[in-house]
């Protein structure tokens, strides 16, 4: 046990020796990542029952990766626990969400969310991978935390225990975005097949989602109007190709920065959030929002 937990350390420096640089075409992708992340969250903040949205997503997305099987390698099996912790993770993210945007508008809980998440993909990085931050990504790290803390603090409308438990679950919700990053980047690295881990990671937290809620909330909660299909099929497709890029991201280059660099998709959210959704953008929240990107930029500057 001592001398395969030697050989998983080994390996995983192996990768950091390797794995030291943003390339541009994964600099680019990853942008892209960022966009489609978030034009799906912006779906399941429209309107309706939230969980019940999110289920059909993830299924919609399930189903794109059962296509999409056929067609890549499977995962090695030495991933495969890496992958059921995977799974697990995204499946709990998928509620966190939800339940976060119940409490709290896009413009507060999602740079929250995805803000605070580099934070602890940085720290797990290093602890797990071996891949430790410059000092420029440590000065960005300091001043995404400042944006973050001020946006905890900045209050919206609407009652105080609300807005609290909107930002607790928020927070949680960045755990958990951190906890899935980490455990992808070391499962992409160990499968052989970075897509092939996606798709099977996909596949697999989307019918575990609408599992839960079929069990929780029965079949009739999936009896939804045509308009809330095609939206939710559409961010589906969004949120598949965003995980899948990702995880493919995270097999070629340092978790932080890639961590970094997908969260801004806090800015296009800042402004759908406002545009789209006509929710307040107060300027302590724009200021907030400012520091957070800064940090975000500082971190991608020094990879």
């Amino acid at each position: 046990m001592i001398r395969a937990a030697k050989t998983n350390a080994q390996q995983n420096r192996h990768c950091a020796d390797f794995i030291t640089m943003l390339t541009n075409d994964v600099f680019l992708i990853v942008l892209l990542s960022a966009a489609l992340n978030a034009g799906w969250n912006s779906a399941i903040k429209v309107g309706g029952d939230r969980i019940t949205a999110m289920a059909i997503t993830t299924l919609a997305g399930s189903g794109l990766s059962l296509l999409a099987l056929p067609w890549v390698d499977m995962p090695a099996a030495t991933s495969w626990s890496l992958l059921v912790l995977s799974i697990v993770v995204h499946t709990a993210y998928h509620f966190a969400l939800p339940v976060a945007y119940n409490h709290g508008d896009m413009g507060q809980v999602y740079p929250i969310a995805r803000g605070s998440a580099p934070l602890l993909v940085m720290l797990g990085a290093a602890l797990f991978a071996g891949e430790w931050p410059s000092s420029g990504a440590l000065w960005g790290v300091t001043c995404l935390c400042a944006g973050v803390l001020s946006l905890a603090l900045v209050r919206s409308a609407g009652h105080r225990a609300s807005q609290r438990r909107a930002v607790g679950y928020a927070l949680l919700t960045g755990v958990l975005i951190a906890a899935y990053t980490v455990v992808d980047a070391l499962g992409a690295r160990q499968a052989g097949s970075a897509i092939g881990f996606a798709v099977m990671l996909t596949l697999g937290d989307g019918i575990a989602t609408a599992l839960i809620v079929l069990l929780w909330k029965g079949p009739r909660t999936f009896c939804v109007d045509r308009a809330m299909l095609l939206r939710c099929g559409a961010a589906g497709s969004m949120q598949m190709g965003a995980y899948w890029i990702a995880v493919w991201a995270l097999a070629r280059a340092p978790m932080g920065a890639v961590s970094a660099l997908r969260e801004t998709s806090v800015l296009l959210v800042a402004l759908i959030s406002t545009w789209l959704l006509k929710e307040r953008m107060g300027a302590a929240r724009m200021v907030s929002v400012a520091l957070v990107c800064a940090g975000l930029l500082m971190v991608r500057l020094s990879s």
